[in-house]
């Protein structure tokens, strides 16, 4: 026994402070959750939506200044998610407690602070390699 709790502390990954949740960022953040901004991130978004709905939807909380519904390239099909900007960050707040797990189009929404996008940072993905598979046989 001794020897397997010595053999899984040797592969124990030790995270940065700038790694959170799996993701990777720039700097590390100042608390467990993303400072509010002005950009929200919009995920569960039926395949009928479209940008004047969405914009239509959060419109209430303040000033929507834009809205991107990412695309499939090939089929044209909304791939599920997209953006809203609001012209102040308290607006998109406002918006994000209210809208985050709301039904849209018959889907719930998943709403977050997005993050800035990072061309050229590598994406880590931690992971422990070999746990919990030391009884399992190949066949």
């Amino acid at each position: 026994m001794k020897g397997i709790l010595i053999e899984l502390s040797r592969r124990v990954v030790r995270l940065p402070n700038n790694i959170v949740n799996g993701r990777l960022y720039c700097s590390p953040p100042s608390s467990s959750s993303l400072p509010p901004n002005n950009k929200l991130f919009v995920a569960g978004l039926s395949w009928s939506v479209d940008e004047k709905s969405l914009s239509d939807a959060f419109s209430s909380f303040g000033q929507v200044t834009e809205v991107r519904i990412m695309y499939d390239k090939e089929t044209g099909r909304s791939r599920g998610f997209g953006f809203v900007y609001f012209s102040k960050d308290e607006e998109a707040s406002s918006a994000k407690d209210s809208m985050d797990g709301k039904a849209f189009l018959g889907r719930p929404l998943r709403v977050s602070f997005a993050l800035e996008k990072v061309r050229g940072a590598p994406v880590v993905v931690p992971r422990l390699t070999g746990t919990g598979n030391a009884d399992r046989k190949t066949r």
